[in-house]
């Protein structure tokens, strides 16, 4: 497990987090779960069962998993009452009209009793010790507000197609070190006031760049979370638009880095990081920050500009 600083901004150094451990409990009434799970679902009938299934299976038991139906019109109510009826862990909410994702999760948590945070969508699946490994990573360190693992890459057919290393947070300004598998205080939800939703499809890399201005970091080298890949997912379904809200986001965030070297690496990266958004301009101001940063990488900096240029062509001739 590495400890890792969040303070990639210069601003002044977070103290430990306010919130407790979680050991809050409601006076003359049944305990408060520790762990609240929010799992927004729209139109998510086909890995909803499955999904959930990971949730009522963990090994950590003290939790409560927010289900918050948002607005959908296929079997997800149906699903989402069977399994409330089953186990009393699971709670619903419904949206009306529809939300999005970000407004879905803030929904999700301005109801959450619990003192950790996390969510998980309604195609992945988390492996059976995920909160119990995450949850004991943040009781060992009060100071830590956020930890967060390694996770695997399925198919739409439940089979191991690749694996994703995370972290350190450090480098968050270098794309999402974050990931999918992570355990926050409920001090973070409202230091943050939740999750951006003018930004659907980038919320969660803003939430996280928005919590290394203030808390600690905490990485797991630890595989805990099946990520699910297929042709309906969100981020395939909106990949031009996620990727130049990516880098709207990105250009706000640098703007608050003293570091010259370390805005030209990022400059560099994020230009070069879409095959979708030119992001030219950004490449071009990181290289003219730190020329250096070509060297060695000639051949992707060409490739990036013969491949956007290309496009342009096409768009215009067809």
């Amino acid at each position: 497990m590495e400890m890792v600083s969040h303070h990639i901004h210069g601003d002044d150094p977070p103290g430990p987090d306010s919130g407790g451990d979680g050991s809050a409990r409601s006076q003359g009434a049944a305990p408060l779960p520790r762990v609240s799970v929010v799992l927004p679902v729209h139109n998510g009938a086909a890995y909803l069962d499955a999904a959930i299934g990971s949730i009522l299976g963990q090994t950590f038991r003290d939790f409560e998993l927010i289900c918050v139906d948002d607005g959908s019109t296929d079997e997800t109510p149906s699903i989402l009452r069977r399994h409330a009826q089953a186990d009393g862990r699971v709670r619903i909410i419904t949206n009306r009209p529809n939300k999005g994702l970000p407004g879905a999760l803030n929904t999700g948590f301005a109801a959450a009793r619990g003192m950790l945070h996390t969510w998980t969508s309604d195609d992945n699946i988390a492996r059976p010790h995920m909160l119990a490994r995450l949850v004991a990573a943040l009781d060992a360190d009060p100071g830590v507000a956020i930890a967060h693992a390694d996770f695997s890459v399925i198919d739409a057919n439940g089979e191991v197609i690749g694996f994703q290393k995370m972290g350190p947070a450090a480098d968050l300004l270098l794309g999402n070190r974050i990931g999918a598998a992570f355990l926050y205080r409920a001090e973070v939800t409202r230091a943050l006031s939740g999750y951006d939703e003018a930004l659907f499809g980038i919320e969660d890399y803003d939430f996280w760049l928005r919590a290394a201005r203030r808390f600690y970091f905490v990485k797991l080298d630890e595989d805990l979370y099946l990520y699910r890949r297929h042709e309906a997912s969100l981020t395939d379904r909106r990949a031009l638009r996620i990727h130049r809200l990516g880098s709207q986001v990105m250009r706000r965030e640098l703007a608050r880095v003293p570091s010259r070297t370390l805005r030209a690496r990022a400059l560099v990266e994020h230009g070069l990081a879409s095959r979708l958004d030119p992001r030219l301009d950004m490449l071009v101001r990181g290289l003219i920050l730190s020329p250096g940063l070509a060297r060695g990488r000639i051949t992707a900096i060409l490739r990036h500009f013969v491949h956007h240029l290309v496009r342009a062509l096409t768009r215009r001739t067809g």
